[in-house]
């Protein structure tokens, strides 16, 4: 054994680097996580989970890397390990209290070796194991602990005599049920005897408990089924009665409703009903490695960070930005190769957003599913209709301190010179072309002073994508006559 006598050095593996965090793109997702790997699962269900670091997430709600069954890991894993960004505020549905949402499994006999027991059923509930010897109940804690292992076992480690002498344990216990969650739990509702609210009616509550606007709204492995884009569209407008957001759809690429090859994706989006100024459609999947995303949980992922990238401020589009996949895929991993042709005529054209490979595999698409039904420059581009939202919101949460007061030409002078210095900085940081608020008397009839409302209007000019850049070229025959004759 060594002898120390002296001074000496230690290293240490670095540290996960911090997530850059923001705001403006705030990613909400509704799905399922593997809660019976969660810190405590009674409060992982149906409450919106704040987390701001991988471990978080984890310890909140559990994680895998089995996305298909537990659909929010793909929002935690594209957040923290691909963009390495936050906050996040996931909802998960998959309810213990729900028969539909759980299985029971009969008891079996596990052989004791070394003092432990390993149970080999899959997503056990702790809470729910009921470990015998022989005819004797063994007691959680006092008798044994529990604690799942890397492989998702149940790990049963025996702590009194009388266990350990034991030969075998007959174990029984429930487990999640992934597979009986259906769109119904997505999209959910409110008890009309308790008032509890479930899925998507969950987003009315993140504003009031945790003081912070939805940016982004989604649910991948779910959006692709036409009731749950419908109630995500709708709830994209007037959330809490005043805030404005977006929501990202994920066209199917498998079904009889799915698009496989790049031609049916029109089709595809219109049988979704993606067509709301509020919602971004994307197709296909993409693959980092052997993982699979549905698009919407990476796209979430690249908006965020492309907004915290610009002091928080959402006025650059995602498109054509690193995607940090490996490939576009569908479903079943099959890879989906396009050309910037077959991504601009098929599907951009149609106010689909998709990916393609350009020097690496980017994001390429602006418009909203508004398009091509709509041209309106704020419902027409994604960037721009985030600008409105964020703008909007932001105007709301920065004057509802002067609701109330007296309605006289000092308040309506101040709301107008703040706004006005904000829009001034914009410009100033080229955030917009142009801003500016004004307060209009033809706005505002007496009928409508006597009844306390004032009405101020803001003209803003958030720049466009520079979708399309051309280069004219044309011969130069004053140069070449100039070489080789001397000419002028």
């Amino acid at each position: 054994m060594a002898y120390f006598h002296g001074a000496y050095n230690a290293e240490q593996d670095t540290s996960l680097t911090v997530p850059i965090r923001g705001g403006a793109g705030l990613p909400v997702v509704f799905g399922t996580a593997p809660i019976h790997l969660a810190k405590d699962p009674s409060k992982a269900v149906n409450t919106p989970l704040l987390c701001y670091s991988f471990q978080e997430c984890a310890q909140a709600a559990g994680y895998s890397d089995d996305f298909k069954s537990f659909t929010l890991c793909q929002s935690v894993d594209a957040g923290f390990r691909v963009f390495n960004v936050a906050p996040i505020i996931l909802v998960n549905v998959l309810d213990p209290g729900k028969p539909a949402h759980v299985q029971a499994y009969e008891a079996e006999e596990v052989p004791v070796r070394d003092g432990q027991a390993v149970y080999t059923k899959p997503y056990v509930l702790l809470d729910s194991l009921e470990v015998k010897s022989g005819e004797t109940v063994l007691s959680a804690e006092s008798d044994y602990t529990s604690a799942h292992d890397n492989d998702g076992n149940v790990a049963v480690l025996l702590l009194s005599q009388a266990a350990q002498d034991a030969e075998a344990l007959t174990i029984s216990a429930k487990g999640l049920n992934p597979s009986g969650v259906t769109r119904e739990d997505i999209v959910g509702g409110v008890d009309s005897v308790t008032g509890r609210e479930t899925g998507l009616e969950l987003v009315r509550q993140i504003y009031p408990k945790l003081g912070m606007v939805p940016g982004q709204l989604l649910a991948p492995g779910w959006s692709g089924d036409p009731v749950v884009a419908a109630a995500l569209q709708a709830k994209t407008e007037a959330l809490n009665g005043v805030f404005e957001c977006t929501c990202l759809l994920d066209i199917p690429t498998e079904g009889e409703n799915g698009a496989a090859v790049y031609t049916e994706v029109k089709a595809a989006k219109e049988k979704l009903g993606a067509s709301s100024t509020h919602a971004a459609a994307l197709w296909p999947m993409v693959a980092v490695g052997d993982k699979i995303y549905n698009y919407s949980a990476v796209f979430a992922a690249l908006t965020a960070y492309t907004d915290a990238s610009n002091g928080d401020v959402p006025y650059e589009s995602p498109s054509n930005k690193d995607l940090r996949i490996t490939a576009t895929v569908l479903a079943d991993g099959t890879e989906v190769v396009l050309d910037q042709q077959q991504a601009n005529d098929a599907l951009n054209a149609n106010g689909i957003i998709t990916a393609i490979n350009q020097e690496g595999l980017r994001s390429w698409g602006n418009s909203t599913a508004a398009y091509p039904a709509t041209t309106d420059p704020k419902d027409r581009w994604l960037a721009v209709r985030r600008f409105f939202n964020w703008d909007g919101n932001n105007f709301i949460r920065t004057y509802f301190q002067k609701v109330d007061r007296p309605g006289n030409t000092r308040l309506i002078q101040s709301i107008v010179d703040s706004q006005n210095v904000i829009g001034n900085g914009y410009v100033a940081r080229e955030y917009c072309a142009g801003y500016r608020t004004e307060f209009r008397s033809g706005e505002n009839p007496v009928t409508n002073l006597l009844d306390g409302h004032l009405t101020v209007h803001t003209f803003l000019a958030p720049f466009i994508p520079a979708e399309y850049l051309e280069n004219i070229r044309e011969y130069d025959v004053t140069a070449l006559e100039a070489v080789l004759t001397g000419g002028s």
